[in-house]
C-alpha cells in the first residue's frame, strides 16, 4: 500500500468524533480518555488519510477489558508491545483509522498528547514535520515501516522542543474528566501519523 498525503481535511473532526462515540459507547468507562491525534489532529497540516485515536486505560495488561468490546467495531488488535496495542480494522473494511490503546499516565500518552498540542501551537513546527513525512513519502513511499522509521529523527526533535515548551507554558495532561474533545461517555516505537 502507498503511502499517500492528503491536504488537511476540515471533516477529520468530525470523523474522529463519530469513531470516538463508537468507541466510548463500546468501552464505556473502561475508556478512561479518548484522543485524536496524529497528523489528522492538527489543523492545516496534510496527512495519510486515517484518523489517529488514542484511549488510555487503567491497566493495558487487561487486554480482555477492551479487545473483546472492540471487536464488534470491525476492529482487531494487529499488534502488542510493552507501551501500547494497536487495533487495525479487519481486512474487509476500509482503512479510515488506527487505534492506539495505551496506559493511563503514561509516557506514551503524554508523548503524543503533548507532541499534538505542540504542533497546534506552533505552526513552524507542523510545517517543519510535514516537510519531513513529505521527503519520507517520496523515498519510501511503497514501505510503511521506512517511511515511520524516517519520522524518527524529526519526530525526536520536536519532541524534544515541546518538553521545552511544556516546562514554560506549564503544559500537562488534563484531568481525565476533561480529556476526549468532547466524547460522549468518556469516564472521569512512537508515531504521530
Amino acid at each position: 500500500m502507498k503511502i499517500l498525503l492528503a491536504e488537511y481535511d476540515s471533516r477529520w473532526p468530525d470523523l474522529f468524533q463519530r469513531e470516538a462515540n463508537r468507541i466510548s459507547a463500546a468501552l464505556g468507562a473502561r475508556a478512561l480518555q479518548i484522543e485524536h491525534t496524529g497528523s489528522t489532529a492538527v489543523p492545516g497540516l496534510a496527512a495519510k488519510p486515517v484518523i489517529d485515536i488514542q484511549v488510555s486505560v487503567a491497566d493495558i495488561a487487561d487486554e480482555a477489558r477492551y479487545a473483546g468490546p472492540l471487536e464488534p467495531l470491525g476492529l482487531q488488535l494487529s499488534n502488542r508491545d510493552d507501551v501500547h496495542r494497536y487495533f487495525s480494522p479487519i481486512p474487509e473494511q476500509p482503512r479510515e483509522l488506527h487505534l492506539h490503546v495505551c496506559q493511563a499516565g503514561s509516557a506514551w500518552e503524554r508523548d503524543h498528547l503533548l507532541f499534538r498540542d505542540y504542533l497546534r501551537a506552533h505552526p513552524a513546527a507542523a510545517d517543519r514535520y510535514f516537510a519531513g513525512k513529505r521527503a519520507a513519502a517520496v523515498t519510501w513511499r511503497d514501505d510503511r515501516w521506512a517511511y515511520t522509521e524516517a519520522k524518527t529523527d524529526i519526530i525526536l526533535d520536536i519532541l524534544d522542543d515541546a518538553e521545552a515548551w511544556s516546562r514554560a507554558t506549564g503544559w500537562a495532561l488534563p484531568p481525565a474528566s476533561a480529556q476526549g474533545e468532547g466524547v460522549a461517555g468518556a469516564a472521569a516505537e512512537f508515531d504521530p501519523d
